[in-house]
């Protein structure tokens, strides 16, 4: 029986919601107006096995929640507005569903989250090659591959379940569908996320800077700056001694 928490501001989509699931043979934990309900039910560090969030909502946005989320959490978005989607699977959302939730959707969803489905298919996890290092890994250019090396990325980015490497300014495609089979194939390589869908290595950070909301810029060597979450930013002043 999975265990799920959502958040949702329409007091009648959420009855229907938390209805649905509890006929999925789900167990709904938690019934929760809005993402600063949700965070401060999350401080109590509840056994969940996913959360169901709506996009837009008072206080904090779903997408703003599940930047903070630990690592591996399920999150699935549940909005009016399809239009939304994109930024969703940007964010790592395992599933997208939109209003109403018809419940044949739901079950569909609710096998994407169960933990035989995550993993029995690891995708691809394709071996560093080449190099005195081994630090290379192939992308995809035009209808062959190349070997990029690592040590030349700035950056890891998921996208709709593609791991994007950027180097030099240009988004290079890898076989990879997860940042997990990212710091799989370089066991011996220190990375950090900043947020749940990027990725860095430590050592390209030269700066930081502080946004007014209170998060943190991070400033890599190229001149690229990617927003970190607040529990990244905590890792990452550590590592650098900050």
């Amino acid at each position: 029986m999975l265990k799920i928490a959502l958040a949702e501001d329409e007091p009648l989509a959420r009855a229907r919601l938390a209805r649905l699931l509890r006929g999925a043979g789900c167990e709904v934990l938690a019934e929760l107006e809005d993402g600063t309900a949700l965070i401060a039910w999350l401080a109590g560090k509840p056994q969940v096995d996913a959360l169901f969030l709506d996009i837009r909502m008072p206080g904090p946005s779903g997408i703003e929640v599940l930047a903070e989320l630990p690592q591996g959490l399920p999150v699935v978005f549940v909005t009016s507005n399809a239009e939304h989607a994109v930024a969703a699977f940007e964010h790592a959302a395992v599933d997208y569903l939109v209003k109403p939730v018809t419940p044949e959707r739901l079950l569909r969803t609710l096998e994407r989250i169960r933990p035989g489905h995550r993993t029995a298919d690891p995708g691809p996890q394709p071996p560093p090659t080449g190099g005195s290092s081994g630090l290379r890994f192939p992308v995809k250019a035009g209808e062959g591959k190349l070997l990029l090396d690592l040590r030349k990325v700035a950056y890891f980015e998921v996208v709709d379940q593609v791991v994007w490497a950027v180097a030099g300014g240009k988004r290079c495609r890898s076989a990879w569908t997860s940042l997990s089979e990212v710091e799989a194939a370089f066991p011996q390589v220190e990375f950090l996320r900043l947020q749940r869908h990027l990725m860095i290595r430590p050592e390209n950070v030269i700066g930081l800077r502080t946004l007014s909301t209170g998060r943190r810029m991070v400033l890599l060597n190229e001149g690229v700056e990617l927003e970190a979450s607040r529990s990244a930013t905590h890792h990452l002043k550590e590592r650098l001694g900050l």
